[in-house]
């Protein structure tokens, strides 16, 4: 190989500035080369897969062609730099910053409340500016499609679309289009009493900068000079492992290919960079054709279209956009299925990368396009140094037999798509766990031909993806009807001979196998009603219609934008316009989070002789470790050293937790010892070469089931009861039993667990930086770890990206590994979780199993419940102890029932241990009781919302443990709620509905809810605060909170104004750090604003007592004065501030005690569709009244509950862990598991803060961090309520296993049909499945 020197220079520009690469290495990306090489750390690493969104950046390409510039926006953790010679890279840096000047897209999306934690604004940001750089007034559709490939886990989207929608002509959010009536108007009946005037604007427009297109920068002309240069030549870029050539002409790209055969093009780089990062392939050569016209045409001919294989899947939209217009609909129904897939494939970002050419020839099992351009008969044309010729792009060349295979030597050059005739009918169908950026679970491409004027099969093509490892034809189904009638016993012979021809083996990868075997058939059948459509709109008196009630099932449900109205409490008309308490107060950091200012902990420099850490990973789930061999890895190129347990100096197992497991292995993804190296790279390429040999032990438990059967508990049994549960089930009408699975949840923060360690010179002191919800709790495991007093242990938080409960517990134990890894090198340690580790080390929410015993009365009045929980565990303690209390003391959620039984166990499995996740416990175990009442409801004839009225705590009363509380802001939540949401009438317009379609339903669900703050036990509901005045008149303020997203940092700086009669101006706030407030707990259980708020206040009384004198002698002087003069006069101007805490206890001997401080009560209202024949559905309206209380700041508050509210409908909808039966995690990136995108969210979304008393609290606020979660379970009601109807009507019973998530799989195969029955099933005991459930 020649040497790195005889490389050309490869030349780009990044925000205007000229960078030139004297030797670029082809391995490095554009996300590695921005932040580690140019130090832009505004692009984020979230995901390093292209599914998320995070590092979006803005390319632009001038066409010398066109002569027109082109931006568009790409993932940069997928794209290589030596792909962008000539381009122009726009990052967020580059969009505006807050030392130059902000941009519009940036100050809207900060002040329209569209950021919490930050961690995925500069990506939305990105995305949003580079819609406006091409449509500087989008449409509603292009901002849903613009943001579809950005995922945030904090926000619920719907803000950040509200602050896209500013830049729309005539942007309006009210809903009654235009009657002048406003919905949410108060009635006369109303419990809003007239003086508590609502409000809905969180953010004043007129404030907004205006949008100047001419503003934004230029294209470097250097860059057009370069494009248009006639003598262009090939450039080679030669790195240390490989070379990269950049042809400039095709015949110069033929003879590279017939040099290098093996060479895989490079377009977008979709396809092989992901090969590369995840499976490890290498390649010695790139070859990256610069866009030279053959690869780009589009052309039109009288037989169809030809279009370039070097155009993007945005590029070959547009183009087919344009012929569609152009051309009557009966030839372009081909293109026509194209651009439906076209809309949902992927996210933009990906979609503007990846290239037909390239999507055609990689051939993914999955692809939504290759079926369809198959059964549209198009055709690959390829050419090489012999000559060109044409390939059907048919079943035999996508399912890759040998003699259709492309030679190596081969180049795609274009793909030629005949147009369709009048009686070629071309459909594309698909199902994905999520409506856009999803891979199918199945899809399918058909087409058929009638003889001219009939409906008798000429030709009939299929093509399935997703259901082997390739895309495959069912060539034998077709070639048995050719010559039949398109009528029903055609179809019921297509079914089952297709399922004959296409069998998914029973323990096939990816699981799901029923469901799979049911969507075929189910496409196939939806394919059969819209040619049967079709053939009547040919000829009405020929071919008759499909029936009425079948018509819904044609067509996917739209993708809508979504909107709202939120409205929260006014303030006072007389309160002080500087007193900030109350008022929808933009997050401290917003504008920092859209500039890509807000430091997180990989944004900070590096340091001298810094390391970079990488863990190995136990690969069984219980073993001995018989060998650890680290030999190799020590050899390897950049490693420093390899840290395991040996090397811990203190406690390696602290409180259960073990750092570097020693002799034995207790899950898969166990820490078994970690390398440190001087790149990440190679730190990650020699934790491959650590040799481990294992001997399993038995039994490994996964399950609960197995744990149950083997006695393996973490805990002892909790339990509450109260009157006499078996007298009662003696004399009630009726006894139910049942139980439900509830499976566990992935936090999905966006930053993924971050550490840097810094050993001190000094007294064994060590300088942790890292984003935790606990850093008391990393000084403490730190300090055991090292042997060293946890004063000369430091930890610094400024922010997390995100956290959610999983940043409590986990980061100790990710803590004490750096530490270990920083005290044995005597260097810096970075330490920074790629997204598939931090899935498998740090584990989630808990599986749970419910069981229940209910005993009722006929008018549906429940007597008695016995109610049994246990959840999965994990293989240490965690937090695990804790949930079950937490699950165990929530159990009755808002209903009073005078005997009632609740125990609860922790199960100690062989998985990672699970942890606090927000609503701790009871988002899972509320489940259970809302679904025993609809069950009762159901047995009762009776709607599940009356059954809820009936049983709903009506007065005073006291709680199963004794705990007195008054649930009127309960009630008044539940009554708001049914009259606003017009739950009946809606409730009765489904009904019809249902009547109407038989293929798809609608459901409504009202759910109730009494969430518990806090903690049972006092000491952890204790906070302390330290504020410093400065003679300058600021002030510095910090506490024991932590900034997670939820803007804790704002509602202090609000508290410490409105206390010290300040503007928030002068107010900072820096971080959170052991040095300055010690022994802190952590911020979690909805406590951080009531605790940490109540110590700001106590210090901002004490300071001001101290100043009080001075005032008084001068009470028209300015702040800075009396500050000023309390310096001359010798007061100390710091004080610390103390609560105490809300005085809570529980004693589990007696099963009584005040175990929460207050509650908060809240009701949700959904609406959904179903399609009862793949099982997809879509959420229409969601309505939240959740009591507030007083709001201290109605914008975050509301953030908070929407934001909840979306992950929490994530939660039982569409998340869904897979574990292998070994206990292997299959799921580990946003590709294999599903969190909401902007396209979940309900297409109408109101929330109301409802306004109550709460004295207890600072400034009778409420804690609502957590509480929006589980009114997510509303969304999994409203489905199990439209699957009921269709059951209903196909003669099933009402009551059938409500388990959680309902993934499209649940809700297709509970809605039992003919289609169901007729697949075929497995004997269980033959096989081993992929995946199993844990709960």
């Amino acid at each position: 190989m020649p040497s790195v020197s005889d490389s050309d220079e490869l030349i780009f520009f990044v925000n205007g500035r000229k960078v030139v690469e004297k030797s670029p290495d082809p391995e490095v990306n554009l996300l590695f080369y921005l932040r580690k090489v140019l130090r832009l750390t505004g692009t984020k690493y979230g995901c390093g897969g292209g599914g998320c969104g995070a590092c979006t950046v803005m390319v632009s390409r001038y066409d010398p062609k066109s002569k027109k510039i082109h931006h568009y926006p790409v993932t940069a953790c997928l794209v290589p730099i030596c792909s962008l010679h000539g381009a122009a890279i726009t990052t967020v840096e580059g969009v505006g910053s807050i030392r130059k000047r902000i941009h519009p897209v940036q100050e809207r999306l900060a002040k329209c409340h569209g950021t919490q934690c930050g961690f995925c604004s500069p990506g939305m940001v990105m995305s949003i500016y580079t819609l406006l750089r091409n449509h500087p007034e989008p449409t509603p559709d292009q901002i849903t499609e613009a943001l579809g490939g950005n995922l945030c886990r904090c926000t619920g989207y719907r803000p950040i679309v509200e602050s896209v929608k500013t830049f729309s002509p005539g942007s309006t959010v009210c809903q009654m289009k235009g009657s002048g009536q406003c919905c949410m108007d108060p009635d006369e009946g109303s419990f809003v009493s007239r003086e508590e005037k609502m409000c809905t604007k969180l953010y004043y427009k007129d404030e907004f900068q205006p949008l100047d297109p001419s503003q934004e920068p230029i294209f470097p002309p250097e860059l057009i000079r370069m494009a248009e240069d006639p003598d262009k030549r090939r450039l080679t870029f030669r790195g240390p492992r490989t070379t990269w050539f950049l042809p400039v002409t095709l015949e110069d790209l033929l003879e590279l290919k017939a040099s290098y055969p093996k060479a895989p093009l490079v377009m977008g780089n979709t396809a092989v960079g992901p090969s590369i990062k995840f499976n490890g392939e290498f390649h010695p050569v790139f070859i990256s054709p610069l866009r030279f016209p053959e690869l780009y045409l589009v052309k039109n001919t009288e037989n169809g279209a030809t279009i370039g294989a070097g155009q993007s899947l945005a590029q070959l939209k547009d183009a087919l956009d344009f012929l569609v217009s152009e051309q009557p609909r009966e030839k372009t129904k081909t293109f026509h299925a194209l651009l439906k897939h076209l809309r949902t494939l992927a996210g933009p970002q990906i979609r503007n990368m990846a290239s037909l050419g390239g999507h055609m020839v990689s051939r993914p099992n999955f692809s939504d396009l290759n079926p369809i351009l198959a059964a549209g008969n198009a055709t690959i044309n390829v050419m090489s140094t012999e000559g060109e010729q044409q390939i059907p792009f048919d079943g035999a060349f996508l399912e890759g037999s040998p003699e259709n295979n492309l030679k190596p030597e081969w180049v795609v050059v274009s793909v030629s798509i005949p147009y369709t005739t009048q009686w070629h009918f071309v459909a594309g169908l698909r199902l994905a766990q999520r409506q856009e950026n999803a891979a199918a679970i199945v899809n399918a491409g058909m087409s058929v031909e009638f003889e001219e004027g009939t409906n008798t099969i000429k030709d009939l093509q299929m093509f399935f993806g997703s259901v082997a490892p390739t895309v495959v034809s069912a060539s034998q189904t077709c070639k048995q009807l050719i010559g039949r009638q398109w009528d029903d016993q055609m179809l019921s012979d297509a079914c089952r001979w297709v399922l004959e021809e296409i069998r998914i083996p029973a323990a096939a990868q990816g699981g799901m196998v029923e469901y799979r075997r049911t969507l075929i058939v189910s496409l196939l059948f939806k394919f059969y009603l819209k040619v049967r459509r079709w053939l009547n709109k040919m000829d009405p008196q020929k071919f008759p219609d499909i029936p009425e009630k079948f018509v819904s099932a044609l067509d996917d449900f739209p993708i809508e934008t979504p909107q709202g109205i939120q409205m929260f409490q006014c303030v006072d008309p007389n309160q002080p316009q500087q007193d900030p308490v109350g008022r929808p107060v933009m997050h401290q950091s917003a504008i920092k989070h859209t500039t890509g200012e807000a430091i997180f902990i990989d944004d900070m420099p590096p340091l001298d002789q810094e390391l970079f850490l990488a863990v190995v990973t136990s690969t069984r789930a219980h073993a001995k470790i018989t060998s650890l061999d680290v030999s190799e890895a020590l050899e390897c190129p950049g490693v420093v050293d390899v840290i395991t347990a040996e090397d811990v100096p203190g406690e390696n197992n602290h409180s259960g937790e073990i750092f570097y497991s020693q002799d034995e292995v207790i899950c898969v993804g166990q820490i078994v010892c970690a390398v440190a190296a001087d790149t990440y790279a190679h730190a990650k390429e020699a934790a491959k070469r650590v040799r481990i040999a294992y001997d399993d032990i038995e039994p490994a438990i996964i399950t609960i089931e197995q744990a149950l059967e083997h006695n393996s508990f973490l805990s002892s049994e909790k339990k509450i009861e109260q009157g006499n549960v078996e007298y009662a089930f003696e004399h009630v009408d009726q006894v139910i039993e049942g139980e439900i699975h509830v499976e566990g949840q992935e936090h999905f923060y966006m930053e993924t667990q971050s550490i840097l360690a810094i050993p001190q010179a000094e007294d064994k002191e060590m300088v942790l930086h890292l984003g935790t919800q606990f850093p008391t709790h990393v000084q403490e495991y730190v300090s055991a770890a090292l042997k060293v007093p946890r004063s000369r242990i430091a930890c610094h938080m400024k922010r997390a990206g995100g956290a959610f409960g999983g940043k409590v517990t986990k980061p100790a134990l990710l803590g004490a590994v750096t530490a270990v890894a920083a005290n044995k090198t005597g260097r810096p340690i970075r330490f920074i979780l790629e997204r598939s580790a931090d899935m498998l080390i740090t584990a989630g929410r808990h599986p749970l199993l419910g069981k229940y015993k209910i005993g009722f009365m006929n008018n549906g009045e429940i007597k008695a419940a016995d109610v049994e929980y246990y959840i999965n565990g994990g293989c240490t303690p965690d937090e695990s102890e804790m949930v079950i209390e937490f699950i165990v003391l929530k159990s009755e959620n808002a209903y009073s029932i005078p005997n009632f039984r609740c125990r609860g166990r922790a199960c100690k499995t062989n998985l990672p241990s699970n942890t606090a996740f927000r609503g701790f416990g009871f988002p899972q175990a509320t489940v259970v009781v809302e679904a025993y009442v609809t069950a009762v409801a159901s047995k009762c004839n009776l709607l599940p919302e009356e059954v809820k009225e009936i049983n709903m705590y009506k007065q005073t009363s006291k709680t199963a443990y004794k705990q007195t509380f008054n649930p009127e802001p309960l009630r008044r939540c539940w009554k708001e709620c049914l009259e606003k949401s017009s739950f009946y009438a809606r409730k009765q317009a489904a009904e019809e509905f249902n009547k109407k379609n038989y293929w798809k339903k609608r459901g409504l669900a009202v759910i109730p809810m009494k969430y518990s703050i806090g903690m049972p036990i006092a000491f952890y509901n204790q906070a302390a605060a330290l504020v410093h005045i400065y003679l300058d008149g600021s002030v510095l303020l910090t506490h024991g909170g932590c900034e997670l997203g939820q803007g804790l940092y704002t509602k202090m700086i609000q508290v410490a104004s409105r206390e010290l009669n300040i503007p928030q101006s002068y107010v900072h706030l820096s971080e959170t750090s052991t040095v300055t407030v010690p022994n802190a707990v952590f911020t979690a259980g909805s406590l951080g604003t009531d605790v940490n708020g109540k110590a700001v206040q106590n210090a901002c009384q004490i300071l001001l007592d101290r100043l009080r004198p001075i005032i008084r002698k001068n009470p028209k002087g300015k702040w800075k004065e009396w500050v000023a003069k309390a310096f001359e006069e010798s007061i100390s101007l710091s004080a610390t501030g103390y609560f105490k805490g809300y005085q809570t206890n529980m004693d589990w001997e007696k099963e009584e005690g005040d175990a929460y401080p207050y509650y908060v009560y809240g009701a949700a209202c959904s609406e959904v569709e179903v399609d009862c024949l793949t099982g997809a559905h879509k959420l229409l309206r969601t309505d939240i009244f959740m009591d507030a209380a007083f709001s201290i700041n109605p914008a975050l508050d509301i953030g908070q509950v929407e934001g909840a509210f979306v992950q929490g409908m994530g939660f039982y909808t569409i998340e869904e862990l897979k574990y292998s039966p070994e206990g292997v995690l299959h799921s580990r990136g946003p590709d294999d598991y599903k969190i909401p995108t902007v396209t979940e969210i309900p297409e109408e979304l109101y929330v109301s803060l409802v306004h109550s008393r709460n004295p207890i609290a600072i400034y009778s606020s409420k804690g609502l961090g957590e509480a929006g979660m589980f009114l997510g379970s509303s969304v999994l009601f409203a489905i199990y309520d439209a699957v009921t109807a269709a059951r209903r009507e196909r003669g099933m019973s009402d009551t059938f296993p409500m388990n959680s998530p309902a993934t499209p799989e649940v809700i297709r195969m509970s809605c039992t049909d003919q289609f169901t029955d007729m697949i075929p099933r497995d004997d269980p005991s033959t096989f081993t499945p992929w995946s199993i459930h844990v709960s």
